[in-house]
């Protein structure tokens, strides 16, 4: 007998989570960039795990958006909040990833005003996980970057919350502690059959992961320059003679003046761009793709219901 089940990756936004679902699963399903907020809906990544008895593992990794304090009139964040909370309720098992260096530099006076929010943030997914009585691992994120005489207060410091069953100490970025984890998350999955084709690495439409290669390009390339809320759609995808994709999207941006960005002078950032994401989406794919890429301004998309539904959001939250 095999297990599987679903384990809810949650945190602040920024804490790692996306990097340590992509470590777990051992190829890229989420896309990673500098800016807080990259992950808009659920993502199910398909990590193919064995227990420490060497039995074979399933475990769904429902990648969620960062659990932050929306403003009330913003949709697109409260909408956000709602996919996380909903992608650990229904899950077997909830991952709660925290950016530990930010929590010290916090207590230490030190840190910058993203701590502190990233602190508030963490607390708030902590209490939330306290009132549902949930079954919850902590996972205390980028020890590489803090001394190794903070690590045992800071475990204390979680473990008098009671909150967690587990906590355990990794760096997603370069896998450490990540071996660890994965034993403790397949050890939890109750006893099933697959869900998933064991070769099946993501449980996500086509459509909805080439925009996302294509955002994840987008905002590495202009991270400074471009505000956070754009947004990528796959407009057409049109299978070619000879096994070859032609892919059509748009890069919404919300104000006339952010269009020259992404364009670049004489077209060359959004050829950049385009050249960046076309090589991700032959890697994805493992066929040649004819990638074109448009820019329109549309300043009011986070108020269209069909950009939600296409995400998987509820509009109404």
């Amino acid at each position: 007998m095999t297990r599987a089940g679903f384990a809810a990756i949650v945190g602040a936004p920024n804490a790692g989570k996306s990097t340590l679902t992509n470590a777990l699963v051992g190829e890229k399903v989420s896309i990673v960039t500098h800016k807080v907020q990259t992950t808009r809906f659920q993502i199910r990544a398909i990590a193919m795990l064995e227990t420490r008895e060497g039995q074979e593992a399933q475990v769904v990794l429902v990648d969620t958006p960062g659990i932050f304090s929306p403003n009330e009139s913003d949709r697109l964040a409260k909408s956000m909040v709602h996919a996380a909370w909903t992608g650990a309720d229904d899950s077997n098992l909830i991952v709660h990833v925290v950016d530990a260096p930010a929590w010290l530099r916090q207590q230490d006076n030190a840190g910058s005003s993203q701590d502190r929010l990233s602190v508030d943030d963490t607390k708030n997914v902590a209490a939330g996980l306290k009132k549902r009585r949930a079954n919850a691992y902590l996972v205390l994120n980028k020890i590489d970057e803090i001394a190794h005489d903070k690590v045992l207060p800071l475990i204390e410091e979680f473990n008098a919350m009671e909150v967690y069953s587990q906590i355990f100490m990794t760096s997603a970025r370069n896998g450490e502690g990540v071996e660890n984890l994965a034993f403790a998350l397949a050890d939890a999955m109750p006893e099933s059959p697959l869900l998933y084709p064991t070769d099946q690495a993501a449980d996500i439409p086509s459509r909805l992961m080439a925009a996302e290669i294509t955002r994840e390009k987008l905002f590495l390339r202009l991270h400074d320059e471009l505000p956070y809320m754009s947004m990528v759609e796959t407009e057409a995808w049109k299978e070619l003679k000879g096994g070859d994709v032609r892919i059509e999207q748009v890069i919404y941006v919300r104000r006339s003046s952010q269009k020259p960005i992404v364009l670049g002078k004489g077209g060359k950032t959004i050829k950049d761009i385009g050249a960046a994401a076309r090589r991700d989406m032959q890697d994805w794919l493992g066929r040649k793709v004819h990638l074109f890429l448009f820019v329109k301004v549309r300043d009011k998309w986070k108020d269209d219901q069909a950009r939600y539904t296409g995400m998987g959001l509820e509009f109404d939250v």
